[in-house]
């Protein structure tokens, strides 16, 4: 079960900081103005608080197997939101990315 919300905490940390830093490339990049840009603000903001939740309380861990869900979620926003085709190179590198998250965040430890 704990897992299944750490994964799930990931989901949601990636919607908050994909979405919020794409919200601010529109704001800024494709010139749709301040609210894009402060709506991005505010859930970059929310990403943090998100990260917080995790069950495993190691910030160091935490971060760097949340990378990897950064990674592949990113190449799916681009595909969802901007029509990004990814190639096999991008699809391998996400599932490495997923797999070293995996390794990370759910090894079995000797505590």
């Amino acid at each position: 079960m704990l897992v299944a919300r750490s994964l799930a905490l990931f989901v949601v940390a990636a919607l908050f900081e994909i979405g919020g830093a794409w919200l601010v490339w529109q704001g800024v990049r494709e010139h749709r103005g301040w609210i894009w840009i402060g709506a991005g603000v505010i859930a970059l903001g929310a990403y943090g608080f998100v990260a917080t939740l995790q069950p495993d309380g190691d910030f160091g861990r935490v971060l760097a197997a949340y990378g990897g869900v950064f990674v592949a979620g990113s190449i799916a926003w681009g595909v969802a939101a901007d029509g990004y085709r990814p190639d096999r190179w991008d699809v391998t590198g996400a599932l490495i990315c997923l797999a070293g998250m995996a390794l990370i965040m759910y090894a079995p430890r000797n505590h």
